[in-house]
């Protein structure tokens, strides 16, 4: 598959190096330009280019400060699969009206980009156990990652890939259910296998 990403940040990185590794022929971006990404260049399957370039692509991660969000070219989107693998931190965002009133951070995303179909995963892990931990389908224990979206081929979509990453993929719902894997919720960085995940989302308060 061809597959942009926006952000080489730590999950953008491992992301790109992991899905890279897989077979999928990766092109990563970041605010800073391609000469800055020349050791994630160097890795097999990936190249780096330009946001545009990243966001020409049928599936799209995005992997940057929620508040950048506004900032990428939000028509660039329509039709795409887009993962938002973000987190919302006042500390490092500002305060962001909307997501302090209730409104999940990704269905906040998805107004910005519009026409997308957004999909919020891989963002309750540590970029460490993404990159090192994943098992085969059937292992005892392996690890589960939340997805949540609107559409349910998207959903499919990188369920699949996350499979092929080594973790389970489970279903958190809809983009207004994803604040069930936001931070501080149960399932939030707590790398537990598909029982324990959907036991941790269902037991979210919000």
């Amino acid at each position: 598959m061809d597959i942009g990403i926006i952000g080489a940040g730590l999950i953008g990185g491992t992301l790109a190096r992991r899905l890279g590794a897989l077979g999928h022929r990766v092109v990563v971006a970041n605010s800073r330009g391609p000469h800055t990404l020349d050791e994630l260049a160097a890795e097999p399957g990936v190249s780096v280019g330009t946001v545009a370039q990243a966001a020409d692509h049928d599936l799209v991660v995005i992997s940057i400060p929620t508040r950048a969000v506004p900032d990428l070219p939000g028509d660039a989107f329509a039709g795409k699969v887009v993962v938002d693998t973000n987190n919302y931190y006042p500390q490092r965002d500002g305060q962001i009206a909307a997501i302090d009133g209730g409104t999940a951070s990704s269905r906040w995303a998805a107004d910005h980009l519009t026409g997308a179909r957004v999909v919020k995963a891989f963002n309750t892990i540590n970029w460490k156990p993404l990159g090192a931990a994943g098992q085969p389908a059937g292992t005892p224990g392996r690890i589960a990652l939340p997805l949540a979206g609107d559409d349910a081929n998207a959903k499919q979509v990188v369920a699949e890939l996350i499979d092929q990453l080594g973790f389970d993929p489970v279903d958190t719902g809809s983009l207004d259910e994803s604040w069930r894997q936001e931070p501080g919720t149960p399932v939030y960085g707590a790398n537990r296998d598909a029982d324990g995940a959907r036991e941790a989302l269902a037991a979210a308060v919000r």
